[in-house]
């Protein structure tokens, strides 16, 4: 049961879903509707302005699906669904952090109804794909009133979605197998309790965590002191200790230096995976 009044509208494309999101300030895309859809049940989602609420379904849009190789590296849709993104070939090959994030995403039917963009969107909460779109140096392009726009994965954690913009895609740089992604689930919610994304670059280590933080947050400290290796568990653990203790927020039942070591932990077996995957 919604226990929410709304309207519902189904564009036959891009262009006209962004002048129904333009025209209503009540107005919410409408795609995978794991984030949306219990929200409204419950009554938690929270519609802007007095107009009715307006849900833009753009599920069906084929432009904004799919994963194509680029110059710079992947291109994925944004209604790629995260069971495609866990199994597509391109991914696993060349962002296998991003595929092994969509793959501890919930439960199979979360992961076959979800999206990429969705995802994406959820800032504020702890979700798998975005603590490793931050660690691949991914940037979120989207499309809004002013027309197209590129944003990155660490600062859209942040701000989230502008009003009336869309996710289109995400682009990350190949990585190759130089890359990993780690998680400890809530038992009853599958949302993180921790989960940690690396991929290893010429230039050093880039390193990001999530649910032991308030965000998905790059640790550019931590990264600094692994910088050369070694990557080995006790000199991650102590790279991690040096970290403010404030960084880590206690939850759950959890204290922060309980999620910081976690946080090592997990960090340290990414960390090594990746390498292993170099050698």
């Amino acid at each position: 049961m919604i226990l929410t009044d709304f309207d519902y509208v189904r564009p036959v494309g891009l262009e006209e879903a962004l002048t129904l999101l333009s025209g209503s300030r009540g107005a919410r895309v409408l795609a995978g509707g794991q984030s949306l859809l219990p929200g409204l049940r419950t009554g938690e989602t929270v519609f802007d302005g007095e107009d009715a609420p307006l849900l833009v379904d753009v599920r069906h849009l084929e432009e904004l699906r799919g994963v194509e190789r680029t110059p710079d590296g992947l291109r994925i849709g944004a209604l790629t669904t995260l069971a495609e993104l866990a199994a597509h070939p391109l991914v696993l090959a060349e962002a296998p952090e991003l595929a092994a994030a969509a793959r501890a995403n919930g439960d199979p039917q979360v992961r076959n109804l979800g999206t990429a963009g969705g995802n994406l969107a959820v800032a504020g909460r702890a979700t798998d794909l975005p603590v490793a779109a931050i660690a691949a140096d991914g940037l979120v392009e989207l499309a809004g009133p002013g027309g197209r726009s590129t944003v990155t994965a660490e600062d859209l954690a942040t701000t989230g979605v502008p009003a009336k913009a869309v996710i289109t895609a995400l682009l990350v740089p190949a990585a190759g197998r130089a890359a990993a992604f780690e998680k400890t689930a809530d038992r009853a919610t599958r949302y993180p309790v921790c989960a940690a994304a690396v991929r290893i670059t010429p230039g050093g280590p880039r390193i990001a965590v999530t649910g032991a933080t308030a965000r998905a947050l790059r640790l550019r400290g931590v990264e600094d002191r692994l910088r050369g290796g070694p990557y080995t568990t006790e000199a991650v653990l102590a790279a991690f200790r040096a970290e403010p203790r404030e960084l880590f927020v206690p939850g759950r039942g959890t204290s922060a230096e309980y999620l910081g070591h976690l946080a090592g932990v997990l960090t340290a077996r990414a960390l090594q995976r990746a390498d292993q995957a170099l050698a």
